[in-house]
């Protein structure tokens, strides 16, 4: 009776693996349009996806970013100047790409564009220093969203939704976690409303990457500008040495940091390349071993876990 359990989760196991390697037959005729192409995750999923023969559409940031990336790509490649925060430049681009994909419709719609904004304790911060994440990692991912679906539903395409372990557990004060926090509330009802049009939605949950966006010495620049102005009562409560206490805590934790960016590429690859994408994908070891278990469990425990890590304050009690 055991072994033939033990067998048959053995066959499960080989049947779900050679599922998830089933691709799809053609992709030399097919469209993907990636924002947030500047560095990181998306320059390099703009470049990869070039060498395997998608018409890859690369929506920069910045006029250096585009031509930087014209540059190490093919004549295949596209870039467009696109601000996700502009509704009228959003608007703009999707008529651009609908004149260009033509009646194949757009394949791919990776959502990568992102910023950091401030990382900070919540009483440190004004609803300003919370608007521009939540503008560019959630409603210009909405925005984008919206303008390409009709093309996306012509072609029975794929959106790919780039998150966060900050999506899934809240590891910190500021604008980012609530954006990805909304990323993953979005993703969800897209997911459900697009099933019926053959629309496969996944959603990509990065662990700590080592990329412009999580630079420390630029976290406590930010963090160090907002310290200036705080009232004379928070900064008795927090001492004067918190933020280089916090900067010793964040790099004593390089290990977790991963290098490999292809490891978030991956993920873009199977979701639009598979026959079966996923649902969600976790990237990076610490998001498959630590950040995504933690989520599921008990808010005690997670609690303990986070607040163990936080710099202890001066004086608490000096309120």
């Amino acid at each position: 009776m055991l072994f033939g359990v033990l067998a048959l989760l053995i066959l499960c196991a080989f049947l779900w693996n050679y599922k998830g390697q089933l691709k799809i037959a053609d992709i030399t005729d097919k469209y993907i349009f990636i924002t947030g192409c500047d560095s990181g995750f998306g320059n390099l999923a703009a470049r990869t996806f070039d060498k395997k023969g998608f018409h890859v559409i690369a929506a920069c940031l910045t006029e250096s970013g585009s031509t930087a990336l014209k540059a190490e790509t093919s004549e295949r490649l596209h870039t467009v100047l696109l601000d996700v925060t502009d509704p009228k430049n959003v608007k703009r681009i999707a008529q651009w790409v609908k004149n260009q994909v033509g009646e194949k419709g757009l394949w791919g719609l990776i959502n990568n564009a992102g910023v950091l904004g401030v990382l900070a304790p919540t009483d440190w911060l004004t609803v300003e220093d919370y608007r521009e994440p939540i503008e560019v990692n959630l409603l210009g991912l909405i925005d984008v969203t919206l303008n390409m679906l009709p093309l996306l539903k012509k072609a029975r395409g794929r959106i790919v939704n780039v998150s966060s372990i900050g999506g899934r557990l809240a590891f910190g004060g500021g604008g980012y976690t609530p954006s990805k926090y909304g990323v993953e509330g979005f993703n969800d009802c897209l997911r459900r409303d697009m099933k019926v049009f053959g629309v496969h939605v996944s959603c990509i949950e990065p662990g700590f990457f080592k990329t412009e966006l999580s630079d420390p010495i630029k976290a406590t620049e930010r963090k160090l500008a907002i310290w200036k102005h705080l009232s004379p009562d928070i900064k008795e409560q927090y001492g004067e040495g918190y933020i280089e206490k916090s900067l010793d805590k964040l790099q004593s934790t390089t290990t977790w940091v991963n290098l490999d960016l292809s490891l978030v590429v991956e993920c873009m690859d199977h979701a639009l390349t598979s026959l079966f994408p996923k649902t969600r994908y976790a990237a990076g070891k610490d998001a498959k071993t630590f950040w995504i278990p933690l989520s599921h469990m008990p808010a005690v425990l997670q609690d303990f876990l986070l607040l163990k890590e936080k710099v202890q304050l001066a004086n608490p009690k000096a309120v």
